[in-house]
Parts: structure tokens; C-alpha cells; sequence
């Protein structure tokens, strides 16, 4: 524990969920990449914008397309967007479907930091979003490395329901990188599969999920559920290279539960 002041503390509530109710649901940025100045063309990637788009518009959200940007443009459209007013918005979301390597993401000419995409919405500096959810999604490879199939064994889980209230605060300040929803198709240093015909394996079963779940499920649910049905695939990519796996992963800095229920 760092050395400072004694810190004022707040009561705590499980069931809290994030407030859907503003005028708008809000803008979902999809930032999409099929062709590259020095990378292989990403067949199969418009399926999962078109996919992306309908679920999300589905969910309530504006959603904005943005094909085979420069490195400039896709930062002055994240730029544009952290200015933006969120005041009568639930929430942000940004897509980001291209190629990838250990926390750097392509855009059409040049790579950059994942760090450069969410920086700007902290809410030190987008103040109209702090409290709420910012969600972003990145499908794109994080390494080279391939998942190996392995046979696990199943135990029980050990479950700790001891609860511990807090005194209640009527003002109270919040980290400034809190409220974030750092979703990856791949853990780091691993490689993200993608079908020329049906898209990446990874936005085909969070589309898949988000139409049957999507209104109803808790978001963090779902993406667990998401988790495990793309665990369960393999994929033979030839000799030597038999049943390969691929394990998506999330970081969760949200602070209540985010459901998008259909009152839009």
C-alpha cells in the first residue's frame, strides 16, 4: 500500500448496474482494416463489420464505419470522438478489426500503441464519459505464438461470499482509469484466427452471442460465455499444426454491472 493520507471510503453495492436510461445509447466507432500498405490483406474482415454493425445498431448504439485508415486518420477519428459531448450518452464502444502484435494494433500504413487508442478517454481527459462504461474491442492477432489443445480436469470451484460494508460516503471521487472494458480476441503473445468466408472466430461468436444474450445477459457474462465457445473450437492449419486453439481474454476496470436492455 503506497504511503499518503487516510482515504476516505464508500459503501459498496454487488448490484449496482451502470444507468441506461440517457437520450442516447450511444456511438460505437468500428475502425475496420482489409488491405495494408506493407501487411497481408485481411480476407473475411467486412463480414465482421457487417456483423458488428448490425448488433450493435440492434443494441441502440450509432455506429460509425471506418474502412483502411492511415495511422493520422484513425488517431484525429479517436481524437474527434474523446472531444465529443457524451453528456446525453450511456456509454462508448470502439472496434478496432485489423493486425496486431504484442500491445501495438495496424492501421492501414503504419503500427501503433493500443495505449493511444484508449489514453484519450480517461476521464482526466474526457470528462463527459467519466462514470461510464468505455468499451473496447480489439481483434487483431497480440503474437505468433499458437494455443496448444490440453485435457483439464474439473473440480469444484471454492466460493468466498463474505461480504464487507463500508461506510457510505455521499462524496466520492473515482480512479480516472476506471470504467473501462478492454476486450481481446487473443491473449497476449498469441496468434487470432480468422476465416476468409465467415470471418475471425472471435467476432463471429461475440455477434452469435450478443444476438441471443445481448439485451439480457450482464456484458461481462456474456463475454465469458463468449470465451469459452471460442475455446472450444480448433483449428488445423497443416501438417504439425493440428487442433490449434485460441483463448480470448478481458480486462475489466468497470465499477457496477453493464447490461444494455432493450428500453431505447
Amino acid at each position: 500500500m503506497s504511503e499518503g493520507g487516510a482515504q476516505s471510503k464508500s459503501k459498496t453495492d454487488p448490484t449496482m448496474e451502470y444507468e441506461m436510461n440517457h437520450k442516447r445509447r450511444g456511438l460505437a466507432l468500428i475502425f475496420n482494416h482489409e488491405k495494408f500498405q506493407s501487411c497481408p490483406k485481411r480476407r473475411g474482415t467486412n463480414i465482421d463489420r457487417d456483423n458488428l454493425t448490425k448488433r450493435f445498431q440492434a443494441l441502440g448504439f450509432e455506429v460509425k464505419v471506418n474502412n483502411n485508415k492511415t495511422m493520422k486518420e484513425v488517431l484525429m477519428e479517436i481524437r474527434k470522438a474523446a472531444e465529443m459531448d457524451h453528456a446525453d450518452a450511456d456509454c462508448f464502444v470502439c472496434i478496432f478489426l485489423t493486425h496486431g502484435t504484442e500491445g501495438h494494433i495496424y492501421a492501414s500504413d503504419d503500427m501503433f500503441k493500443i495505449k493511444e487508442i484508449t489514453d484519450p478517454f480517461r476521464g482526466d481527459k474526457c470528462k463527459s464519459l467519466v462514470g461510464k462504461p468505455k468499451i473496447f474491442i480489439f481483434q487483431a492477432c497480440a503474437g505468433e505464438k499458437y494455443e496448444d489443445a490440453v485435457t483439464g480436469m474439473v473440480g469444484g470451484d471454492i466460493v468466498d461470499d463474505e461480504e464487507n460494508v463500508e461506510e457510505a460516503a455521499n462524496i466520492y471521487t473515482i480512479p480516472a482509469g476506471a470504467d473501462f472494458l478492454m476486450c481481446y480476441s487473443a491473449a497476449e503473445g498469441f496468434y487470432s484466427f480468422r476465416d476468409i468466408w465467415s470471418g475471425t472466430l472471435y467476432i463471429q461468436d461475440l455477434c452469435e452471442t450478443l444476438e441471443q444474450h445481448g439485451s439480457s445477459k450482464e456484458f461481462t457474462e456474456l463475454l465469458t460465455l463468449v470465451n469459452q465457445k471460442v475455446s472450444r473450437r480448433s483449428v488445423n492449419l497443416g501438417y504439425g499444426k493440428m487442433g490449434k486453439k485460441q483463448m480470448p481474454c478481458f480486462t475489466s476496470m468497470l465499477t457496477k454491472k453493464l447490461y444494455f436492455r432493450c428500453n431505447k
